[in-house]
């Protein structure tokens, strides 16, 4: 048995995790467990030889939240789990962020730190757990991880700060913010808010900040008690005499193709320069580096071009496609270019161009999705957001949605669903296919939405407009923050940093570093930048339609939400379900029933609405004293007749109120089967109704 050893960390008072290592998984190069109440996760790193000819680092990040973990069966005929969710690829995402920047430059073994719930006590979310693990695991390995890393969720309920909230206070939490980074360096946050303040999320920052500097002392511990010896990593870096040819053989044309505007010409215009330095460099080089020569010089050419363009931002404030420092692309925008759809918008800024189709639905369109936490729940908002080969100009195999896909619409969709009204009663997705791509597609595909929720009639509280800022900076400490980056700045630079707002505050965020971590006062300046941003960009698209528009589009179903009795769903259902199967039948429409007496209505036009609220009125309505219905008899009696006003209710015609002259047999009014016009003239305490021919009679007369 191997020994087991623990490490607390308080995360606030009265409030604390821990991470052990030693029981589980020991064969792995690092492993632990880390707890917070009882959900427990395991985090294991493990690593392999670099492929042959590969130019990056393949970590494999992944995480499982496994059905067994709660105590639950997974649903569905094959009782086994399958794909991995999108929470655990979100999840994913979030923990291989904070982590590749920390693995040293030209380090290209593969690496795979993977993630598996073994306990969910219903409470704590194991995501931010196992984002911790993952440092940990890797701290405790011989791998040359530049870490520790901290990872925290903070909350924000009644002016209070938390950290690591429940399920249950998320739901009330004003904020969600998900931050990871070392000491007084942040390295990745992502989330979503309630239209809250820069200052607001500046705040909450500086407090995951302080849980974070006791989380990595606490990982530093452990390791230096059980962690294994670093070994000498073998880094694939270009030899500095293949730099200087390269240096040399580029001269002045380099500059001349980087920093061409347009991103077709200026990627052909670098193609030339690479094939005039691979034919400079073979003769001299080739026979020496022998198979990996193209490799090297590939990757030399390309650590040349980066530093021409970062070396012009920061000395000339010049970019690779001639604007200023905090200068927008030119923006567009358009509503209702498509028919037949329901609502669409197409945003573009620069080469960057998204489409997004808005869909209106009922409640049974609603995304519907079953999680370890034993609750089925379900979203009446959510956009998908698909990049096809041709937004880029190339071909490629056509696949499902991967985990950019997954990720990137996670993020539009949580910034966009702040500001549909939570009783707005149709169910609303967003598609968002990206016709062109030049960078921040997701920030496109928001704007995107925000038109096309408009231009379906969708009741927005405000318009939401996002943009991404990056960085350049230096040994020296330079830094500049660039106001959208196209795609060659995001990857020649230090950062993509997505905001996305309304007027009244920020809605959803989310940080991607390629640095080893930065103050956070540098986000907070890049917060106000990209403040001043949206600003711009939100008068593009009011301009282009300043609201909602009054009714929901004529091309998407028509809908309303109908309170009736929870005493008559029984009637409105009748036996076996007969009444509104017959109602659905007839109609076309969608009726949904819930539990409370919600009724919901799908129909297709007006008209079908309206003869659906009719129908089952007609199943659910009340009797009011006062007034006349057209019922039928069902019973006879000597005394009088029992005539059913509304389905299930039926009412007492006493012989006196028949006619207003003295009536001598029920039998010379009516008959069983009959229908006749009564008026109901008393409903007492008990719920008995009665009813007079001769008051109905004498009232039609009037």
């Amino acid at each position: 048995m191997q020994q087991e050893t623990k490490v607390s960390i308080e995360l606030t008072p009265g409030k604390s995790m821990e991470i052990s290592t030693g029981k589980l998984a020991h064969l792995a190069n690092g492993s632990c467990v880390v707890r917070m109440g009882d959900t427990c996760v395991l985090a294991a790193a493990c690593s392999g030889p670099a492929r042959k000819g590969a130019d990056f680092f393949p970590l494999q990040v992944d995480y499982r939240e496994k059905f067994s973990a709660a105590g639950r069966f997974p649903g569905g005929f094959i009782k086994r789990e399958g794909r991995p969710t999108d929470k655990e690829i979100l999840t994913m995402r979030m923990t291989d962020r904070p982590l590749r920047p920390l693995f040293p430059e030209g380090f290209f073994d593969e690496v795979q730190v993977y993630g598996l719930v073994l306990s969910y006590d219903g409470n704590y979310d194991a995501d931010t757990l196992y984002m911790l693990g993952a440092s940990a695991a890797l701290c405790l390995s011989d791998l040359p991880f530049q870490g520790p890393v901290g990872a925290v969720r903070v909350g924000y309920i009644d002016g209070q700060f938390i950290a690591n909230p429940t399920v249950e206070e998320m739901k009330k939490s004003e904020i969600e913010l998900v931050y990871a980074g070392k000491e007084d360096q942040v390295i990745m946050i992502e989330g979503e808010a309630k239209e809250c303040s820069e200052q607001l999320l500046a705040d909450a920052m500086y407090f995951a900040n302080d849980i974070i500097k006791r989380q990595c002392a606490a990982q530093r511990e452990l390791a230096a008690n059980c962690g294994r010896t670093k070994k000498t990593p073998e880094l694939h870096l270009v030899p500095q005499d293949v730099m200087d040819a390269i240096e040399e053989s580029c001269g002045a044309t380099l500059e001349g193709a980087a920093f061409l505007p347009g991103k077709e010409e200026r990627s052909k215009a670098l193609d030339v320069v690479l094939a005039k330095v691979l034919e400079d460099l073979r003769p001299k080089f080739e026979e020496t580096l022998g198979e990996d020569f193209e490799f090297y010089v590939k990757m030399g050419f390309d650590k040349r071009v980066q530093k021409a363009v970062r070396s012009a931002i920061l000395d000339k404030h010049m970019r690779m496609d001639g604007r200023g420092i905090t200068d927008i692309r030119p923006l567009s925008a358009e509503v209702g270019i498509l028919p037949v759809v329901h609502g669409s918008g197409l945003f573009q800024r620069g080469e960057t161009q998204a489409l997004v189709i808005a869909t209106l639905g009922g409640p049974q369109d609603a995304q519907e999705y079953d999680n370890v936490c034993g609750s089925n729940d379900s979203k009446k908002f959510y956009l998908h957001y698909n990049f096809p080969n041709y937004s880029v100009g190339e071909v490629g195999k056509v696949t499902g949605p991967g985990r950019r896909e997954i990720g990137h619409g996670n993020l539009a969709e949580r910034s966009v669903s702040q500001v549909v009204p939570a009783d707005f009663p149709y169910t609303v997705r967003c598609v968002s296919e990206i016709m062109a791509s030049n960078g921040s597609t997701s920030m496109a595909s928001v704007c995107g939405a925000t038109l096309a929720l408009m231009d379906a009639g969708v009741p927005i509280t405000s318009p939401v407009v996002g943009i991404s800022c990056g960085l350049v900076t230096d040994d020296s400490g330079r830094e500049l923050i660039l106001t959208d980056i196209i795609g060659a700045e995001d990857h020649f630079g230090d950062m993509d940093f997505k905001v996305c707002g309304s007027r009244k505050g920020i809605t959803g965020f989310q940080l991607d570093l390629k640095l080893p971590g930065i103050p956070i006062d540098t986000l907070v300046r890049a917060m106000a930048q990209n403040k001043e941003a949206r600003e711009k960009i939100m008068k593009v698209v009011t301009d282009c339609i300043p609201a909602p528009r009054s009714e929901v589009s004529p091309n998407a179903p028509q809908m309303d939400v109908m309170k009736i009795n929870p005493d008559k769903i029984g009637a409105l259902i009748g036996t076996g379900g007969k009444n509104i199967k017959e109602i659905c039948e007839v109609t076309g429409a969608q009726v949904d029933i819930q539990d409370d007496g919600t009724v919901s209505i799908l129909a297709k036009n007006k008209t079908v609405l309206e003869d659906v609220k009719r129908r089952v009125l007609s199943y659910t309505a009340e009797a009011e004293v006062g007034k006349i219905y057209r019922g039928l008899v069902k019973t006879v009696r000597d005394f009088g007749a029992f005539v059913e006003i509304l389905p299930g209710q039926d009412g007492l015609l006493h012989i006196s109120e028949m006619a207003n002259y003295r009536v001598n047999q029920v039998s010379d009014i009516c008959k069983e089967g009959d229908y006749i016009t009564v008026k109901v003239i008393d409903i007492d305490r008990s719920g008995k109704i009665r009813l007079s021919r001769k008051a109905a009679l004498d009232e039609i007369e009037k």
